[in-house]
């Protein structure tokens, strides 16, 4: 069972990997065909006697129309291929798009063009292949480079478990050990600083425990005999051995692995705008050229002249533009995106973000800076001054996160350390040292109620209730004052909420972290709602449950516990100093970690969807106008689109819709 679990781990390992190369090769192939189409390209235009007489020069020669079907050939199938093998997959699925679009206009010109050159009378369309070919790959290009790679946060995640454990043998040695050998009921010893290897129980030792990124709890965790360790999570200043309880599959890690890959699948298949368009045009080319094939044909006008009119209805149904009408507002949005600290992941996510109207936001990391600082300093029997001196003198020698929130409070303060001698670390109660020749304890609540020393439970109480964590400044059992810390609020995530709620956005905190810190946070920052204590499996049910209830939801994150409810959401956004499972997971980073870019990040979908559909109106639109005359419907009047009028209009639209792609601008 065991060599099965790795196996399959490397098998995602291998997926992974495979789909990220997969993304870089297919950009490097559309480039490859589009630098090859364009200088073939050249040639076609130069040959095609529509082109020649445009522009009027006269280059005929003798079999100059078999080396256009020769060099056309050659692009059609070359430069053609990924558009013709995208619709196969697009027609399996019974859902054309814009590869069907694009490679019905392609091989009907060809076809035609080619039978031109053999069977029927009439004008080629070689120029209308080779140019459609050109800018759609051109298209294609622009942006698959302007959008990143493909997900490896599986890969992250497998990455986060240490490979090597201290395994502790029957006669009471250590061996290092792989991971992956180890048994249920294994003894495992974790040093200070370590990363904890696997799922256990401690049954020796004392210290606390930073779980922060497992499962959102901000203040350590202390453990000690029969407390449960999580795989992933890191170990404080104490030593602790355990016995491994879960392994494979069964281990924490595993099982948010599992979500992941749950909710990465699930999520759903939304179409972009651009396949939408592609796929109405797609079926008004069919029915239109259909449609003229057989009026005319019924009208004896021959089978020659009813094909041509055919051929040009459902070329000009694909117009240039189109090729370019999205790409070019992809690449723009994406390069405003990058410069504002928005790394755009996921295109089809990011472009549904306009449809957004509930916001979840993680608390540890995202909505607060998931470090501790101080916001009470209580006097009681020197300054205040003195004791953040004195705390700050015994805590510098302490890497406990509490610690450093009072050692950057005296830092701020540019504070002199003072002499500190017989330094002593009291595992899950504090800290004690000799400071000036005094007697200096800095202890928790715990250890002032096992020794009964008295303090002020009420205004204790108020602190506790805040979700602040304090902790007391004795000199020889005599209390000196107390200090209380929190997880420090982002300035930026209060005007962050107030600008979603002008935006009818609702904002809604879930969090691992307990209900008192969560409230008190929650209400500092002006939340919508908050959910508390909750485990990673349940923030991504939440979220599934937002999404039943009709919200188009997207979730922020920084931490693992995050991963999973990221993946379910319809925008999974990460907090760029966050881990690389979160950002991974997630379609679109936060590179200054700024909750206000959540903002942004729904201000600019908005901006792309409106310049998109513009576009598509530019792109689209003289199709009103350019089929009907091509199917002929003003032939009788003497009033006919020509390929080369038709060739004026698709330029004059071409140039509009990258103009205006340029104009994106965030309001």
């Amino acid at each position: 069972m065991k060599h099965e679990t790795e196996n399959n781990k490397h098998e995602e390992h291998g997926e992974h990997d495979e789909h990220h190369d997969h993304h870089k090769m297919m950009v490097e192939d559309f480039k490859k065909r589009f630098i090859f189409s364009l200088i073939l390209m050249v040639p076609i235009l130069v040959l095609s006697p529509m082109i020649q007489m445009f522009i009027g020069i006269n280059l005929r020669f003798s079999g100059d129309s078999y080396l256009l079907f020769a060099l056309s050939t050659i692009l059609y199938f070359y430069g053609g291929k990924p558009f013709l093998k995208g619709a196969i997959g697009e027609l399996k699925k019974k859902s054309p798009a814009m590869m069907t679009l694009i490679a019905m206009a392609i091989s009907v010109a060809y076809i035609y063009s080619s039978l031109t050159v053999f069977v029927l009378k009439g004008n080629d369309f070689f120029w209308e292949l080779a140019t459609l070919i050109v800018i759609m790959l051109l298209g294609h290009w622009i942006e698959m480079r302007s959008v990143m790679g493909a997900s490896k946060a599986l890969d992250e995640l497998v990455k986060l478990m240490p490979e090597i454990a201290h395994k502790i043998t029957e006669n009471g040695d250590t061996e290092d050990v792989p991971v992956k050998n180890l048994e249920t009921d294994d003894k495992v010893l974790i040093k200070p600083g370590e990363k904890i290897p696997i799922d256990g129980t401690v049954f020796e030792g004392n210290s606390s425990v930073n779980e922060s990124m497992i499962t959102g709890e901000s203040v350590p965790v202390d453990k000690g005999e029969n407390d449960g360790i999580i795989g992933g999570s890191i170990n404080g200043e104490g030593i602790l051995k355990f016995k491994v309880t879960k392994v494979g599959d069964e281990t924490f890690l595993s099982q948010v692995i599992k979500l992941v890959r749950d909710a990465q699948a699930s999520k759903s298949n939304t179409q972009r705008l651009a396949d939408r368009a592609a796929k109405w045009l797609f079926y008004i080319a069919s029915i239109s050229g259909l449609l003229t094939f057989t009026v005319w044909t019924i009208l004896g006008k021959g089978l020659d002249f009813s094909i041509e009119r055919a051929v040009t209805v459902i070329i000009i149904s694909c117009p240039h533009a189109l090729g370019l009408a999205i790409p070019l507002v992809t690449a723009v949005s994406t390069s405003i995106g990058a410069k504002k600290g928005l790394l755009i992941r996921n295109r089809t996510a990011f472009e549904n973000a306009r449809k957004i109207n509930t916001i979840v936001f993680d608390k540890t990391g995202t909505l607060t800076k998931g470090e501790f600082g101080i916001t009470d300093i209580q006097e009681v029997s020197v300054s205040k001054e003195e004791l953040l001196k004195l705390a700050y003198s015994v805590e510098l020698n302490s890497e406990h996160p509490i610690a450093k929130g009072i050692v950057n409070e005296g830092n701020k303060k540019n504070l002199k350390s003072l002499e500190v001698k017989d330094y002593q670390n009291i595992t899950g109660k504090g800290l004690k040292a000799i400071v000036d020749d005094k007697n200096i304890m800095v202890v928790s609540p715990g250890y002032m109620e096992s020794e009964k020393i008295e303090f002020d439970e009420t205004d204790y109480e108020k602190l506790s209730q805040q979700g602040k964590t304090v902790v007391f400044v004795l000199q020889d059992s005599k209390l000196l004052g107390y200090i209380a810390l929190s997880d420090i609020v982002r300035e930026e995530a209060k005007e962050a909420i107030k600008t979603l709620k002008e935006m009818n956005v609702a904002s809604i905190m879930l969090t691992g972290d307990n209900k008192r810190v969560a409230a008190y946070i929650g209400e500092k920052v002006g939340m919508d709602k908050v959910i508390a204590e909750i485990l990673p499996a349940e923030k991504a049910k939440k979220i599934s449950e937002l999404q039943a209830e009709g919200r188009f939801v997207g979730m922020t994150g920084d931490g693992i516990n995050d991963a999973p409810s990221l993946a379910a959401a319809d925008l999974g956004i990460a907090i760029g100093a966050g881990t690389d499972v979160a950002i991974e997971t997630a379609d679109v980073i936060l590179v200054r970690s700024n909750p206000n870019d959540v903002v942004n990040i729904l201000k600019l979908s908005k901006a792309t969807y409106r310049k998109m559909i513009q576009n598509l109106a530019w792109a689209t639109g003289y199709n009103v106008i350019a089929l009907p005359l091509a199917a002929g419907v003003l032939y009788n009047q003497g009033i006919v689109i020509s390929p080369a009028l038709g060739a004026v209009l698709m330029s004059l639209s071409t140039i509009i819709v990258a103009i205006n792609a340029r104009l994106i601008k965030i309001v």
